[in-house]
């Protein structure tokens, strides 16, 4: 048996560890240092959950099958990647039209009030 299959099952957390620190620096070797979304640089130095620093996002999660795959990861802060938040045109579209439309009932309640 190799050491790494040893090391999997003795201790996982240092072998999860080793395995996101290696995805880490091939992204890190093959995007660089700047955040994906917002393109300013990221600090590396911060600790783990800090928001300005790194997080590891998918770009296509649901045709990825394989989540070691580095070709479907990047890099971004963590306040920047929207775990939950849907980004897509449609959600946008509805979240703009609501915004404008509690812009008009605000506008139409004071005109109300002032007649």
């Amino acid at each position: 048996m190799s050491p790494t299959i040893i090391a999997r099952y003795v201790n996982p957390w240092k072998f999860k560890r080793e395995q996101d620190a290696q995805r880490l620096r091939a992204i890190r070797q093959r995007d660089g240092d700047d955040c994906r979304r917002c393109r300013r640089p990221m600090r590396f130095d911060l600790p783990n959950g800090h928001d300005a620093g790194p997080k590891i996002e998918e770009i296509l999660p649901e045709m990825t099958g394989d989540w070691a795959a580095v070709d479907h990861l990047c890099l971004t802060h963590r306040r920047c990647h929207g775990e939950g938040a849907d980004h897509t045109r449609e959600v946008q579209e509805r979240v703009r039209r609501k915004n404008e439309a509690e812009l008009l009932s605000r506008s139409r309640k004071r005109k109300t009030k002032a007649a």
